[in-house]
C-alpha cells in the first residue's frame, strides 16, 4: 500500500520521502520515481527503534525543513492470522505493539513539530478489522484499534494548530502482504462488500491524498472505512 500511495502522490506532483525498514525495495522505488521525472527520496527507519525514528526526523528536518503531511502506513501484518488468542506468542504480541502502536505514536511525536500549521496533516492507516472484530487475529486487530483511538485523541491536541489527523480503515486487500491469507477468506470478504470484488491498494490512494489536502480538515478525528462497503460505519 505504501508503494501505491507514494506513486499516486508523485503523480500529483508531490515530493515524497519514503521511510521504511526495507532498504532495497525503498531505494529501488525512489530511483524508479526519480528516473521517471518524479521526486522521491528514501530514508531508513525502524519503527521498533526509537533512536531510528529520532534520526529520521532529524534528517528530514535538516534536508526538507517543514513538511506538509505524514502517512503512518508501515506495520507488522503478515504471518499473524489463524492463531487463537490464547496461543499468541508473547514475543509476537510485544513486537506487533512495539511497531504498530508505539511506532505510530513515536513517529507522530517526532514529526509533529515539522508539520506546517494550518495545512499539516497526519493520515493513520488502520484496518476495518478493528471496527468489526476479526477473530484469530487479535494482536493485529488490537494494534489497529489502538491506532484508531490515537487518531481521535491526537486530533484534539494537534487541532490547536489546525493540523488534521485522520484515520483510514481499509479492508482485506489483494497484495503481497496478504498472499498467505486463505483463498476462501478472500472470497468471503469480497462477496460481502457493497461493491463486490477484490480490493487493491490503488483503490484507496485517492482517499489518502484527499485526507492530506486542505479540504480534509473538517474530517479530523474521523475514521473512514475505505473497504467498498464490507463494513459500514
Amino acid at each position: 500500500m505504501g508503494k501505491a500511495i507514494t506513486q499516486y502522490c508523485v503523480r500529483r506532483g508531490d515530493h515524497v520521502i519514503l521511510a521504511d525498514i526495507a532498504v532495497e525495495q525503498g531505494e529501488a522505488l525512489a530511483h524508479q520515481i526519480n528516473a521517471s521525472g518524479g521526486s522521491a527520496r528514501f530514508c531508513l527507519v525502524d519503527l521498533g527503534n526509537p533512536k531510528s525514528i529520532e534520526r529520521l526526523s532529524y534528517e528530514v528536518s535538516q534536508q526538507e525543513g517543514k513538511i506538509h503531511g505524514l502517512v503512518n502506513n508501515a506495520a507488522i501484518a503478515s504471518g499473524l492470522g489463524g492463531t487463537r488468542f490464547e496461543d499468541i506468542d508473547i514475543d509476537v504480541w510485544d513486537r506487533v505493539m512495539q511497531v504498530n502502536v508505539r511506532g505510530t505514536w513515536l513517529i507522530s511525536r517526532a514529526f509533529s513539530p515539522l508539520l506546517k500549521d494550518n495545512i499539516g496533516r497526519i493520515v493513520n492507516i488502520a484496518s476495518d478489522t478493528a471496527l468489526w472484530g476479526q477473530s484469530h487475529l487479535l494482536a493485529y486487530v488490537a494494534s489497529k484499534g489502538a491506532v484508531i483511538a490515537m487518531t481521535k485523541s491526537l486530533s484534539r491536541e494537534l487541532g490547536l494548530r489546525r493540523i488534521g489527523v485522520i484515520g483510514l480503515a481499509p479492508g482485506l486487500m489483494r497484495n503481497a502482504a496478504t498472499e498467505a491469507v486463505p483463498e476462501e477468506r478472500h472470497k468471503e470478504y469480497e462477496l460481502r462488500r457493497a461493491i463486490p470484488g477484490p480490493q487493491v491498494p490503488e483503490d484507496v490512494v485517492e482517499t489518502v491524498h484527499f485526507c492530506l489536502s486542505a479540504g480534509a480538515l473538517a474530517l479530523t478525528g474521523q475514521i473512514i472505512p475505505t473497504n467498498a462497503g464490507s463494513y459500514c460505519h
